[in-house]
């Protein structure tokens, strides 16, 4: 009872203090009494200060589409015509600044007649081989760039460029008549998977498909192996662009009479053909896990004018995440699952679970990506992984500027979230650019297999 009475009292102190006194008290312990509103300029002076710290941390970049625009293996998707939103039209001026800032571009605008002189440059550079990207990175700040493609090329530098192998394709073994005739979109993406598919079992020495399941489910761990061996580190669904987040989990038996049924000729029901994946995505991940690969998922907005939000949500996800078998699992949620960043932040509660902030950098500007970024700050800071989702929009605008813009989103945001948290009394100076350390780099080196394991001598 006097410990609630103590703390009554304390309680009325506090509120009868004016701001600065509480602030300069808490000065004295090294850090402020959290406040609701900071002082007048106040959170103006934080980011003056952090800034130019944050611009000199080197980064780990989780999320990326390295490559040229005419690479075949670039990524397992292709682009179907849809509505760009706004920051990442062509007509955005950011865009040249980019193009300025790595090439010397000498224009303001992205005209096709001066866009020329660009693909020009590039093509003059593009002849110095792993250098090209690695000169890149190293004017964005970039240390390591983990690069999400169907093959690693040999113009990627495996120092700076680590491989994360695109798995859907095994989730689309059959007959794909009625999924491609859903919406114009599946038409443009299921042909890719069916080619990479029949790629992969030439790989692994298969003319057609196993006869049985136990077949199909060894070829897919053979497949994973290999895909390690090359120098995977994680495997990645872009599952949200063909059906359901929500993974069930039906009986083996199951899906060795669809697999059966189905394996030679013939279209799957949407009920049996989700049944199938649903356990050959349970299969994948547990692999995953035994083989120490991290699982990457898109779960945010998606290309073309027919992506489900609903189908994407990164709620659907829960029931994977939370499951205690795939404990040995580590997760990343791909974009942060905005627009359902919020809700979706909560499940890094998990301890094999992390967030991960790319294509936010893109498509938001910095001052909505930076409230975003200060609620993750402020309850899992140790599970959120900084990631540029840099990719070759065409022949003139490639994942170069793309990596440029993402990276100075960032810094500009993180240092607007960490000063607002500063002048609000909920961390110190100290604190904010650990915590920018952690985000940019730290976390992601970590997780990715030792904290030192990417740093370049």
């Amino acid at each position: 009872m006097l410990q609630l009475v103590f703390a009554s009292m304390i309680g009325r102190v506090r509120r009868a203090l004016p701001v600065a006194v509480l602030m300069s008290l808490a000065a004295i312990s090294g850090r402020a009494q959290a406040v609701a509103l900071a002082e007048p300029g106040a959170e103006r002076a934080a980011y003056e200060r952090l800034l130019p710290r944050i611009e000199k941390i080197a980064i780990f970049d989780g999320h990326a589409h390295p490559g040229y625009a005419d690479d075949a293996d670039l990524d397992a998707m292709a682009a179907p015509p849809a509505s760009d939103s706004f920051r990442i039209r062509a007509d955005n001026p950011e865009l040249s600044l980019a193009a300025k800032a790595l090439f010397g571009y000498p224009f303001s605008d992205l005209q096709p007649e001066h866009a020329k002189w660009l693909i020009a440059k590039k093509a003059e550079l593009k002849g110095t081989g792993t250098a090209y990207f690695n000169g890149i990175l190293d004017q964005v700040g970039i240390e390591v760039s983990l690069a999400n493609r169907v093959a690693m090329p040999p113009y990627l530098d495996p120092k700076r460029f680590r491989w994360v192998s695109f798995v859907d394709s095994f989730l689309f073994p059959f007959d794909n008549r009625a999924v491609k005739a859903r919406n114009p979109d599946e038409g443009v993406y299921l042909p890719l998977q069916e080619k990479k598919l029949k790629c992969e079992l030439g790989a692994a020495g298969l003319k057609e498909k196993p006869a049985t399941l136990d077949g199909y489910l060894a070829f897919v761990k053979k497949t994973l192996e290999s895909n390690k061996a090359h120098g995977a580190v994680a495997i990645k669904f872009e599952a949200a662009y063909f059906r359901s987040l929500e993974f069930g989990d039906p009986p083996e038996a199951k899906a060795a009479a669809v697999y059966a049924r189905y394996r030679a000729a013939g279209s799957p029901p949407e009920g049996e053909y989700t049944a199938f994946q649903d356990y050959v995505f349970r299969h994948l991940i547990r692999e995953a896990g035994r083989l120490g690969l991290a699982v990457h998922f898109h779960t945010a907005v998606g290309i073309g004018d027919f992506f489900s939000l609903r189908n994407g949500n990164v709620l659907n996800l829960e029931n994977v995440l939370r499951d205690p078998r795939y404990e040995q699992t580590t997760f990343v949620l791909l974009h942060g699952g905005y627009p359902f960043d919020r809700a979706g932040s909560w499940l890094a509660a998990r301890k094999n679970v992390y967030i991960d902030s790319s294509e936010l950098d893109l498509l938001l500007f910095p001052a909505e990506f930076s409230r975003i970024l200060q609620h993750w700050l402020e309850t899992f800071p140790d599970k959120i992984l900084f990631g540029s989702d840099a990719f070759p929009f065409n022949e003139a605008l490639g994942a170069e500027e793309s990596y440029w813009l993402a990276v100075q989103s960032t810094r500009s945001a993180l240092a607007a979230a960490l000063a607002r948290m500063v002048s609000l009394g909920e961390i110190n100076d100290d604190q904010a650019l650990k915590l920018a350390r952690n985000y940019l780099h730290d976390n992601a080196a970590a997780l990715y297999s030792g904290k030192d394991a990417f740093r370049r001598p």
